[in-house]
């Protein structure tokens, strides 16, 4: 078996030890070197030329974005970011995966060592998923830039009111839920969200989205009525799923167990719209590891809901949407160019029925 090969990069000696000792002990990968800065790590690059890197966000010598907006630009490759919980953290973690970095991992707050080796399958997972990812130098579109093509019209505002957009997504889902949400009109119906994110980096994932979009993007609050023109996130710390009261749609926040080892969980998310909502809701499953969402996007369309899944070409890691492709919960399969133009064009042609209250 040919191990992946990873190098990694923090100017902790403690992470450095932590990561190694985790990576070693996997049976299907291991480290051929560990540096303290990004101008040691560009040398080891070249020398082990390693199937992952996992990044220190913030990094002495050079800054990290820095060093990744360069090495994605020069010689593309799957990077994992190593972020700390905090603001700060998170907004510089945010900017590193619209650079091109596959994912990211936090560390823990307190007792660094002990917590770390507990993240030890988490970290595993995210090195093989970030192993396998199709990875490409990243451009970051400017707000308000212009459509590659006209997108679809919907009918009037007051149509969309009667439609939601559901979306799931996991490795790789930050950047495509920017490039769909930013292709949205300001009168497109709710969306509602579930992206595989730790808590606190769903706050800062939201504001940037919000800066970047036609849309309202926020952080879900929960009991919130759902209003065209918005996107809810679920937040990191909990599910999100979507009730009926009378004949508003209203957001609805759970702290209940992990579903599929994720809190959110799109599985929890699309059920939801399959009760609450049913042939009012389009399903679109995005980018991820895992199989997440596939079975709550089957009863999405069982209850009548259109669901979209993205194609293998353009996932950064096709798992979730080929679990769903598998199990027939999709009806359609389509690259994330194409999905914001095929949901509006369906939306156009079925968003006249009345929502049955």
């Amino acid at each position: 078996m040919t191990k992946i090969k990873v190098v990694i990069v923090d100017d902790s000696a403690l992470i450095r030890s932590v990561m190694t000792e985790i990576v070693n002990s996997q049976p299907d990968m291991e480290v051929v070197g560990v540096a303290p800065d990004p101008l040691v790590a560009r040398e080891l690059i070249k020398r082990t030329n390693p199937d992952v890197l996992t990044l220190d966000v913030e990094m002495p010598k050079m800054d990290g974005l820095d060093f990744l907006e360069k090495l994605m630009r020069l010689r593309p490759m799957p990077v994992l970011m190593v972020s700390s919980l905090t603001e700060r953290g998170s907004e510089i973690t945010m900017r590193a995966l619209e650079l091109g970095a596959v994912d990211f991992v936090t560390k823990p707050k307190i007792s660094i060592q002990s917590g770390m080796r507990e993240y030890t399958e988490l970290i595993a997972d995210k090195i093989r998923a970030t192993a396998r990812a199709r990875v490409k130098a990243r451009t970051v579109q400017a707000p308000g830039a212009a459509s590659p093509s006209p997108l679809p019209q919907l009918r009037s505002p007051l149509t969309s009111s009667e439609k939601l957009i559901i979306i799931g997504a996991s490795t790789g889902g930050t950047e495509a839920i920017r490039e769909f949400l930013m292709q949205m009109p300001s009168d497109c119906p709710g969306i509602l969200i579930a992206q595989h994110m730790p808590e606190g980096f769903t706050t800062s994932f939201a504001r940037r989205l919000d800066s970047l979009c036609k849309i309202s993007v926020v952080e879900s609050a929960g009991n919130e009525r759902v209003l065209p023109g918005h996107a809810y996130i679920a937040p990191g710390h909990s599910h999100l799923l979507l009730t009926r009261s009378g004949a508003n749609y209203m957001t609805k926040i759970e702290q209940s167990e992990p579903v599929n080892r994720h809190r959110p969980s799109v599985d929890v998310l699309f059920r939801s719209a399959a009760q609450a909502a049913g042939k009012n809701a389009v399903g679109v499953i995005l980018t991820g590891m895992g199989k997440d969402g596939a079975q709550g996007m089957l009863e999405m369309k069982n209850a009548g809901a259109y669901n979209f899944a993205q194609d293998e070409a353009s996932c950064v890691v096709f798992g979730m949407p080929r679990e769903a492709i598998a199990i027939g919960a999709s009806h359609e399969v389509a690259s994330l160019a194409a999905l914001p133009g095929l949901v509006l064009g369906h939306l156009a042609t079925h968003g006249g029925r009345a929502l049955r209250v």
